[in-house]
């Protein structure tokens, strides 16, 4: 459990400019590493919404964030429902907020979670192992023209309508429900691996995008979000994905807004409610001696707003 190092630690405490008794949230609470430092930066007063999908990590955060147990509430829901979940559990505004996107380290080295084809296991993906469908369901029911749209979009799999026709095959001889077997048939349909990147690693990971509803559930937890924040208060996401990041980028820009030229002189601000500021124009990446220590962040950007 201890093991575990949160990506862009320092960047992103430092950036969201905590204020000791101050209302948080960590909307992705994982392994509690980036909770546990916006706590150390708080007094007695502070408090941490801390929110994981993912049961068996919000097990691991409680176990890790036990000294603050008087100032953390845990609780296992997913961000896009953020504004019904700081209601019920009395929290008005923030004063910062995090997201850190995508699947944690924890859920890919489990084996049994199925996320990865490194080793053979059901063909699962669930962050939230309490929601009914898999990614086995996903594969055998989703109808070929939605796995190409999936496959193309959150995989960027140039190939998709290869891969779905050969998916399409397979299944109706028997349900592919093994890490391995899915693996094997991109792999076949895409004509082996002739690189570093092994040829399903785009499938893989659009499928797991589909099952979980990443990117629907990151634009309603912007939403959320960004009207939660008081004045003053700072919005942080880590993304590892470039549609993820896209969309981080158009949504904070939206907000941001431009100062419009009018015909009949002077200017206007034109944007989204509410208005927010930049605090990071250009994400923030890693260096070179944290990609040394943890090879996750070197795909990690992160965007910082502000509300004025």
């Amino acid at each position: 459990m201890q093991t575990h190092k949160p990506v862009l630690l320092t960047s992103t405490v430092s950036r969201m400019r905590l204020k000791p008794a101050g209302s948080y949230a960590d909307c992705t609470a994982g392994s509690g590493g980036h909770a546990q430092a916006i706590l150390e930066g708080l007094n007695p007063e502070g408090r941490l919404l801390a929110v994981d999908r993912d049961p068996d990590a919000l097990e691991r955060c409680r176990a890790r964030l036990h000294p603050w147990a008087g100032q953390c509430t845990l609780v296992h829901g997913n961000y896009a429902q953020l504004a019904r979940l700081a209601q019920e559990h009395g929290f008005e505004r923030f004063d910062g907020i995090l997201m850190d996107l995508g699947v944690s380290s924890p859920q890919l080295d489990q084996a049994e979670r199925g996320f990865s084809f490194q080793a053979d296991a059901p063909l699962d993906m669930r962050m939230d192992q309490t929601e009914s469908v898999t990614a086995a369901d996903w594969v055998n029911q989703t109808e070929v023209p939605e796995m190409i749209r999936v496959f193309r979009s959150y995989g960027e799999e140039r190939r998709a309508k290869r891969v779905a026709l050969a998916l399409d095959r397979e299944r109706r001889k028997a349900p592919i429900v093994r890490t391995e077997a899915l693996a094997g048939l991109v792999s076949q349909a895409l004509g082996g691996r002739r690189g570093r990147i092994h040829p399903a690693t785009r499938v893989f990971q659009a499928i797991r995008m589909a099952v979980n509803r990443e990117l629907e559930g990151l634009e309603e937890g912007l939403e959320a979000a960004v009207h939660l924040l008081a004045p003053e208060g700072r919005l942080a996401v880590i993304s590892f994905h470039s549609l993820e990041d896209r969309i981080v980028k158009h949504f904070f820009a939206a907000h941001a807004g431009r100062e419009v030229s009018l015909q009949q002189g002077g200017a206007e601000w034109q944007g989204a409610d509410p208005r927010v500021r930049w605090i990071t124009k250009k994400p923030v990446t890693a260096d070179e001696e944290e990609v040394a220590g943890n090879p996750r962040a070197r795909s990690a950007k992160l965007r910082v707003i502000e509300r004025t």
